[in-house]
C-alpha cells in the first residue's frame, strides 16, 4: 500500500481526492493548517471510507515543520499538492500574500521531495495559466498568455518551478490543469464549504437558493459570448478527484515519457454563467434571485478544455453532467442547513 501525502487535504478538492485514494487502496497522510479549510472534513472522509486519516496541522511555508513530516514517515512514495490560496478577487487585492504563500510552500515541498527521495509529485494547477486564450477548447499545447490575476500568475510560476526542477530531479511529476470544480460527494456528507462569501459560482448559487445570500450577482452580461456571460467548464469534484488517483498510477507504472507531464482536466464543454443558473433552477425546481452586475476584475471571458490527452493517456472519463453537479451541490447545501453534517 503506497503512502501518499496530500497537502490541503481538508480543502474541497483535497478531501474528495483523499476519499478516492483511500477507496483505491492508498494510505494517506494529510498536511493542512486549516487556515482556509475545515478540520471536520477528515471526519467526513472517515464516515465515507471507514478510514481515519492522520493530519499534520502545519504551515508548509515553514520548512522545518514540513521536513518533520517526511522525517517521521520515510516511506512516503508520492505527494499531491493542493495547498494554496485560490480566490481570484482576493489575489488582485493582496498579490504579495498569494506569491508568498503559494510559492514558498511549493518550494519547501520540492526540497523535501528531493531530500527524502519521494518518487512522485502531482501538482494542482489551473486553467487560469492559459489567460484569455485565442482559441477554445484549449489543449495542453495552447500558448500560455499573461495571467488575468495574481492567483493565475502563481500557478504559471509554480508550473515553471516544477518543470525546471524536474529536469534534474529523481522524482516524476504531473501538472493537472483544472477547469471549474463544482458539486459535492453523492453521499452529501462532504462538499464545497467556502469560508466567508463564496468566490465560486456554484456555492454562490446554492447559498442564494437556501437563503444564506440575499442575491446572486452575475458579473457581467456584455462579454462576447452567446448570452453575454462568461463561459466556463464545470467539472464534478469526484471526477476531478479520480484523475489524481489515475495520475499516481500512471507514474507508478512508469508509463510517463517525460519527467514532467501536463494534463487538462475538464469536461470538454463550456457553459455560460446564465446556463449554469438555468441548470440549477431545473434540478431544484426553484427560481433563483439573481441580478446582472459589472464585470469582475481577473475574470477571463471564455475557457473550456480539450480533454483528449487525459482520456487517452490516463484512461480518465467524466461521469457527471452539469445537472449532476447542481443536484449534488444542492443536496449538500440542504444537508448543511438541516444540521446533518459533521461541519455543523
Amino acid at each position: 500500500m503506497a503512502k501518499i501525502v496530500v497537502t490541503g487535504g481538508c480543502g474541497y478538492i483535497g478531501s474528495h481526492t483523499i476519499i478516492d485514494l483511500v477507496e483505491n487502496g492508498y494510505e494517506v497522510i494529510c498536511i493542512d493548517n486549516n487556515s482556509r479549510s475545515h478540520a471536520a472534513a477528515l471526519d467526513a472522509v472517515q464516515k465515507i471510507t471507514g478510514k481515519k486519516v492522520q493530519q499534520y496541522k502545519i504551515d508548509l511555508c515553514n520548512y522545518e515543520d514540513t521536513c518533520a513530516v517526511f522525517e517521521e514517515h520515510t516511506d512516503i512514495s508520492g505527494v499531491i499538492h493542493f495547498a494554496a490560496y485560490k480566490a481570484v478577487g482576493e489575489s488582485v487585492d493582496q498579490p504579495l500574500l498569494y506569491f508568498e504563500n503559494n510559492l514558498f510552500s511549493l518550494i519547501n515541498l520540492l526540497k523535501c521531495v528531493d531530500e527524502y527521495g519521494v518518487s512522485h509529485f502531482v501538482f494542482s494547477s489551473s486553467c487560469t495559466v492559459y489567460g484569455n486564450p485565442d482559441k477554445i477548447p484549449v489543449t495542453e499545447q495552447t500558448p500560455i498568455k499573461m495571467a488575468e490575476s495574481p492567483y493565475g500568475s502563481t500557478k504559471q510560476i509554480s508550473e515553471q518551478i516544477i518543470q525546471d526542477y524536474a529536469k534534474n530531479s529523481a522524482a516524476e511529476h504531473i501538472l493537472l490543469r483544472y477547469f471549474n470544480p463544482a458539486g459535492a460527494h453523492p453521499s452529501a456528507l462532504i462538499g464545497e464549504l467556502p469560508l466567508g462569501k463564496p468566490q465560486n459560482l456554484v456555492p454562490a448559487i446554492t447559498q442564494t437558493a437556501i437563503g444564506k445570500l440575499e442575491k446572486l450577482w452575475v458579473h457581467g452580461n456584455d462579454y462576447p459570448t452567446r448570452d453575454g456571460s462568461c463561459i466556463r467548464d464545470y467539472i464534478h469534484v469526484c471526477d476531478l478527484a479520480h484523475a489524481h488517483t489515475l495520475a499516481l498510477g500512471y507514474l507508478e507504472q512508469e508509463r510517463n515519457k517525460e519527467s514532467c507531464e501536463i494534463f487538462n482536466l475538464g469536461t470538454g464543454n463550456g457553459n455560460t454563467v446564465l446556463e449554469a443558473i438555468t441548470a440549477f433552477e431545473k434540478v431544484s425546481g426553484q427560481a433563483l434571485n439573481y441580478e446582472i452586475g459589472p464585470r469582475r476584475s481577473g475574470d477571463v471571458i471564455a475557457i473550456y478544455a480539450n480533454k483528449d490527452k487525459a482520456q487517452e493517456v490516463l484512461g480518465w472519463e467524466t461521469k457527471f453532467k452539469l445537472e449532476d453537479i447542481m443536484a449534488t451541490a444542492w443536496k449538500w447545501e440542504q444537508e448543511l442547513k438541516a444540521g446533518k453534517t459533521v461541519f455543523n
